[in-house]
């Protein structure tokens, strides 16, 4: 407080002025028009409290700072995040190579030489600049000291990439929160005084250790009014945009909320529910480096208007929103003794019946589609379940972009021309790739908000319409045996910045909920706009997110409900985000909760790769680090010796079921070395039918007794990794890559398909004394598209049972699209 008492002043309340919004394209927030009068008087809905601004922490009005107007947003978008070469010392500012790690202590991989200083400035209007003289334009400048011990154990633990850096230490008696809304830099200063090096900071570690919050997010709902709830620190203000529906150019009242403690929240009125909301959060933004209004959706909506151009006020315990018989289903759901018997199926929402005739046109592509009992889709399900699957896997359902929600904007190709061409010609290729921007097909992979069910698989995308059909759709599975899995994308989002209209959480907390590199950009290794789960309001609103689907998506009879999730790159998640999703999950029980959390099965894809790689960014969620969790992953290994090579090898690499040694197809010359391959397979897909467990003991190809920990890939890593057959799930094909179909077809010198393929590989497969059949389901009309049903008998553990329509051609992972006018065909 030393330095604040100096700036102490009767300011008046922090001023936002008045200025005209951007225009707005699709799928863009409608900004409010800023009117040139003040807000009108409380009304008997709107009580005077919401009509204030209250800070409970120390205020930035409460300091005198020079006059600087908050800066605008601007219509141009948000330029690439790539890094400026680091000659540009004039552009030091666009760095953040510092992290404000605790209250006290920032880290910074910087030398001070003799008797040379370092500095923290701020600057309430983002100010700041460098020159040759150093850090210009700051309201605060505080003297920072090195701490010769180093950082704590608990910021290394936390933030292991960083362990090598200098510690610098503020005065303990200083007040922080209000630097947190400004515009930061530190420097170091030679004993001459001029300045060596400067650079921004990242605010995670303090945020984590000064916000940490458990309290209520989003909105809620009582007899009498509407609270809501928004944790943004760093905002220098924040109002609440309220239209009566989701398309109204104005709002029908702005709103400023009152902050304590960095939750900023307002109480409304009970109408509230069924109009629409936008927050205007004032907020300084790395990456222009200004104070930027930003407008964005609650990060905990539960509903939206289409395109998610706003969130819904809606409560989801209404009544209005049950679907008819939503509190009285039988149990239909076959119990599962372990989660060893799971097979799962999966499938695409779009793709189980865009092309199902038997299917009224409205329906197809959608939720309702799976509540049609008759049609053929649902028929073929019935059969899958009385066979024995168990749960069916939904790829993305939450609102996502690459899709409009407004079926009537979308541009397809007409299925006639498409046949007019050769199923494998560059003129098919040339007519979709036309439209794949603007068609209604896309996997889903390109998460905007976790929290709400996709508009476009709606047959209204506004309202509760998506709510109530998708209940239904899950009322639907449960009800002919089958439980309901969903694909949970919490390792990155498709938006950041502050003009991305896909853009929320980098609008409310910049630079918090995306994982940054060591020069404070984002990191992309999953594709683009990694989450950092190492964060602890990442790590709530992930658990809060699988809450809200597990309860709020189930029926009270107690049978109804999301029996499983699947999450993508889960190794890019921290191991303790998942340990504590499964603690929360499993803690849920029918009488209190209406829910057995103990029958939710987790699961997902364990890779270790990019920044998280060897824990690099803390213990993450890889297939090594889960051993002893419960919590599944899948298993490449018994992928790759059944298939051949990899998904980033060569596509000709033969393996097990598809000829490698015995039917070769030219692509290795080299018998002996394939005859070796081939024997180092059959370890391989041994071990993965013990359940990849780590001490299960085997024969191996040179006829010696080995542990499956001790045998090893080609590149030295060990096979096996789960103590138990829940920790595994063995597949040898799912939606990533080629079809088993595409795969087989390619790489079998036989290029014969069908029932005599099917006829090879039971032959090759029985000398092990295990079944594998694959029953091929007919080609669509065009011929186009290939269809895969799997069936394979593997040990003691659950595995995957898919239908994934793709085009025969390669799928490369970053583009995550395929078959762009994929279908099933159930004839």
């Amino acid at each position: 407080m030393w330095w604040a008492m100096s700036l102490l002043s009767s300011s008046p309340l922090l001023h936002i002025p008045s200025s005209t919004p951007p225009p707005t394209s699709r799928g863009s927030f409608p900004p409010p028009p800023r009117p040139t009068i003040s807000y009108p008087p409380p009304s008997s809905s709107s009580s005077p409290e919401r009509r204030r601004f209250i800070s409970k922490v120390k205020p930035l009005h409460s300091l005198t700072f020079p006059t600087h107007p908050i800066r605008c947003c601007s219509t141009s978008s948000m330029s690439s995040q790539a890094s400026p070469s680091t000659s540009q010392v004039q552009d030091c500012l666009l760095y953040s190579r510092a992290y404000w790690v605790t209250e006290s202590v920032i880290a910074w991989n910087v030398d001070v030489l003799g008797n040379g200083s370092c500095y923290l400035f701020a600057s309430k209007g983002a100010a700041l600049s460098f020159s040759d003289d150093g850090i210009q334009g700051q309201d605060v400048k505080i003297k920072l000291e090195e701490d010769n011990y180093g950082l704590p154990a608990k910021v290394i633990e936390k933030f292991p990439h960083i362990r090598d850096y200098r510690a610098f230490r503020l005065r303990p008696s200083l007040d922080v929160k209000p630097l947190l809304k400004c515009q930061l830099a530190v420097a170091t200063f030679n004993s001459d005084g001029n300045c060596s090096d400067a650079t921004g900071l990242q605010l995670p570690g303090v945020l984590d250790e000064l916000f940490s919050y458990s309290g209520p997010l989003g909105a809620l709902y009582s007899n009498e009014a509407v609270s809501l709830f928004l944790w943004a620190p760093t905002a220098q203000e924040v109002q609440v945009c309220i239209y009566r529906d989701g398309s109204a150019d104005n709002p029908q009242e702005i709103i400023r909320l009152e902050e304590y403690n960095g939750v900023w929240s307002t109480k409304g009125p009970k109408g509230w529910e069924g109009c629409y909301y936008v927050y205007e959060v004032s907020v300084y933004h790395p990456s222009t480096q200004k104070i930027e209004k930003c407008y964005a959706n609650d990060p905990y909506a539960r509903g939206l208007s289409s395109d998610a151009q706003r969130t819904l006020f809606v409560n989801l315990g209404s009544d209005t929103l049950k679907p008819e018989g939503w509190d009285k289903l039988a149990h239909q759901k076959p119990d599962v003794l372990s989660f060893s018997d799971i097979s799962i199926y999966e499938l695409h929402i779009r793709d189980f019946s865009a092309s199902d005739h038997t299917v009224e046109p409205k329906s197809r592509g959608g939720y309702l589609a799976f509540t049609l009992q008759d049609s053929a889709g649902v028929h073929h399900l019935k059969k899958l379940s009385n066979a024995g699957i168990s749960h069916i896997h939904l790829l993305p359902t939450f609102q996502f972009a690459g899709v409009d929600d407004k079926k009537e904007n979308w541009n397809c190709v007409d299925g006639e021309t498409l046949k007019k061409f050769p199923p494998d010609s560059a003129q098919q290729q040339a007519l979709i790739t036309a439209v794949q921007n603007d068609d209604g097909y896309n996997w889903g992979y390109n998460p905007v908000l976790w929290g709400v069910p996709k508009g476009s698989y709606a047959s209204n995308p506004n309202g509760s319409c998506r709510i109530i059909e998708f209940r239904k759709m899950v009322q639907a599975l449960n009800h002919i045996g089958l439980r309901v899995v969903l694909d949970v994308v919490y390792n990155h989002l498709h938006g950041s910045g502050p003009f991305d209209e896909n853009s929320v959480l980098d609008k409310i907390v910049p630079g918090y909920y995306l994982r940054r590199n060591t020069d404070g950009f984002i990191e992309n290794s999953t594709c683009v706009n990694n989450t950092a789960s190492e964060h602890f309001m990442v790590e709530r609103l992930i658990i809060d997110d699988l809450l809200h689907w597990t309860v709020d998506y189930k029926s009270y009879d107690f049978f109804v409900q999301v029996d499983g999730f699947r999450f993508d790159l889960m190794g890019h998640l921290m191991k303790r985000t998942m340990m504590r999703t499964k603690d929360v999950l499993s803690s849920l029980t029918t009488e209190q909760d209406g829910v057995d959390g103990s029958s939710v099965y987790l699961y997902g894809e364990g890779w270790d790769f990019g920044e998280v790689a060897k824990n690099g960014r803390g213990v993450n969620a890889s297939q090594f680090n889960l051993p002893g969790t419960g919590i599944g992953s899948f298993n490449d290994r018994i992928r790759d010796a059944i298939l051949g090579g990899s998904p980033f090898g060569h596509p000709l690499q033969q393996g097990f079921v598809n000829g490698l040694f015995l039917q070769p197809n030219g692509h290795n010359q080299d018998t002996a070395t394939e005859r070796l391959m081939l024997a180092v397979s059959k370890d391989h897909i041994q071990v993965g039918m013990a359940a990849n467990l780590r001490d299960f003991v085997l024969t191996d190809c040179e006829g010696k007794e080995v542990k499956g920990s001790e045998v090893l890939t080609h590149d030295g890593v060990p096979v096996a990794y789960a103590s138990c057959p829940t920790e595994t799930v063995n597949y040898v094909s799912a939606h990533d890559n080629e079809t088993l179909f595409d795969i087989v077809s390619l790489k079998m010198q036989d290029k014969s398909f069908g029932y005599e393929y099917n006829s090879v590989v039971t032959g090759l497969t029985t000398s092990m004394e295990y079944r594998f059949s694959i029953p091929v389901m007919r080609c669509c009309a065009q011929n186009h598209l290939i269809v895969i049903h799997i069936t394979l008998v593997i040990g003691s553990t659950g595995l995957i049972l898919l239908s994934v329509p793709t085009i025969g051609e390669l799928d490369f992972p970053q583009k995550r699209r395929m078959g762009k006018t994929g279908h099933c065909n159930y004839s």
